[in-house]
């Protein structure tokens, strides 16, 4: 059985990130894009890092230009937009697909893992979330529509559990 912590992405920066450097930790996985309506849940998910991490959790943003074009920028600029406009410091990573033939491996196994409405494994749209507990399962998959704040109380439940 795969785990989260057996995949690895590149981070924004460029330099390959494996993700078993988050073993134990709480994680919620993002498609993100500075240009969509949902754009200003990166201050939700800033503030649920902030509010979290010590306890264990850890938010993953991966850039994705394949919804209405929204996430246009190279990886300096999204860097730089994240930074200015939300003060992100949460772990930003190079742009990906999430959805076709070149779909990032981790996106094959988070879809693969908890399909979404109906069976439909594909992504619909930007800043669909997932949560991964501490044994790096999935736990559950969130709609672009499903907030930060709408989804804290199981973030805290995941925080809670134990590891494994």
């Amino acid at each position: 059985m795969s785990t989260i912590y057996d995949f690895s992405a590149r981070g924004i920066d460029g330099t390959e990130q494996a993700l078993d450097q988050y073993r134990g930790r709480v994680l919620l996985v993002v498609n993100v894009a500075s240009k969509c309506g949902f754009t200003p849940q990166y201050a939700g998910l800033e503030t649920l890092y902030q509010a979290h991490r010590n306890a264990g959790l850890t938010v993953l943003g991966f850039p994705c230009d394949q919804f209405g074009h929204q996430e246009p920028g190279s990886e300096e600029e999204i860097r730089a937009f994240c930074s200015t406009k939300y003060d992100v410091s949460f772990p930003l990573h190079a742009k990906i697909e999430v959805n076709g033939a070149n779909a990032h491996p981790l996106y094959r196994w988070l879809k693969g893992e908890k399909p979404g409405v109906f069976g439909t494994e594909g992504i619909k749209w930007n800043f669909t979330k997932f949560l991964v507990g501490r044994d790096g399962q999935v736990i559950r998959r969130y709609a672009p529509t499903d907030t930060p704040a709408g989804i804290e109380k199981d973030i805290l439940r995941a925080l809670a559990a134990p590891a494994g």
